[in-house]
């Protein structure tokens, strides 16, 4: 059996959603080709003492506000690596090449450096997925004041909508995520159906979402869409990265009306479940846009809402 290298990896988040890659120095296996700053976990440390290592090593700086995100495995040629991705959003210091490696900013929607290592692009694909996720409230809020919602949403940068409505019969559900796809094209935002594949295509929406019941009888990614499912638990997050998900929705994380009976799972829980996984991990369930600070800190990519990113 091959062995696995495990390694830590920062991903630095400025405020502005830029993060930084550094080019791999002269020297070095792949020099020349671009990565996020890190390296592997030496005998005795945990990943976070590691990545507070690496970061003093290479960058000359310390995170003071660091979680767990993204655990991947990844087979170069060489060698198979494990890479523990930790979202960094605070430190102190000024990063700067000390192994005279080359720093850039780079939006993940547009990266202008390159060729960046195979192991770091389906992460920069991941960043672009935005920490806050929207569910549609037709069934309570009325047609008028939903459509006003969210284009009050939108105008505030909302940018990922999932279409669930399980009161409409199925052309109603494709004519209605129609109308909020024409209104979100406007601001750049992404719509996906809580429904079939079929209704997806018909619909014309950048993605699928799909109820835990799917997402247990599902046998295989749909190709060419962005693809997310409902999870409460170990067994249906592990089906959902086996599949190769693109994101994963868990809770209840808080007590929600839209299931009084179902005993929240906490934070600590939620924290357990989402860590090592492959996939962005949103905190479900009581969720307002308040709670996404303490969603980072628990080592969700963001927070997942049905009525309070509508108020």
């Amino acid at each position: 059996m091959t062995e696995i290298v495990n390694a830590a990896v920062a991903v630095l988040l400025r405020e502005d959603g830029f993060v930084l890659l550094g080019q791999r120095p002269q020297g070095k296996s792949w020099a020349g080709w671009w990565e996020f700053p890190g390296g592997k976990i030496e005998a005795g440390e945990t990943p976070y003492h590691a990545l507070q290592r690496e970061l003093h090593e290479e960058l000359g700086i310390e995170a003071t506000a660091a979680t767990p995100w993204l655990n991947r495995i990844f087979s170069y040629p060489e060698r198979t690596v494990r890479l523990h991705f930790f979202s960094v959003r605070r430190w102190s210091g000024e990063p700067h090449g000390k192994e005279n490696q080359q720093l850039s900013w780079q939006h993940p929607a547009a990266p202008s450096v390159g060729p960046l290592l195979p192991a770091n692009v389906p992460v920069l694909e991941a960043l672009k997925l935005p920490t806050q996720y929207a569910i549609t409230n037709l069934a309570e809020m009325g047609e008028t004041a939903f459509f006003a919602a969210l284009e009050r949403s939108l105008q505030h940068g909302l940018r990922l909508i999932q279409v669930r409505e399980k009161q409409l019969e199925r052309t109603e559900l494709v004519g209605f995520a129609k109308s909020v796809i024409g209104l979100a094209r406007h601001y750049g935002a992404r719509v996906v159906v809580n429904g079939d594949v079929e209704q997806a295509r018909e619909a014309g929406t950048d993605g699928l979402h799909l109820s835990s019941a799917a997402l247990m009888t599902c046998s295989g990614k749909p190709e060419n869409l962005l693809c997310g499912a409902s999870c409460h638990n170990a067994l249906e997050l592990a089906h959902a990265a086996g599949l190769g998900m693109d994101y994963a929705l868990l809770g209840a994380v808080q007590a929600t009306r839209t299931h009084p009976t179902v005993q929240p799972l906490g934070w600590s829980k939620f924290a357990k479940l989402a860590a090592n996984q492959p996939m962005p991990v949103y905190a479900l369930g009581g969720m307002t846009p308040a709670d996404l600070h303490t969603a980072w800190e628990y080592g969700a990519h963001g927070v997942a809402m049905l009525r309070g990113v509508w108020k």
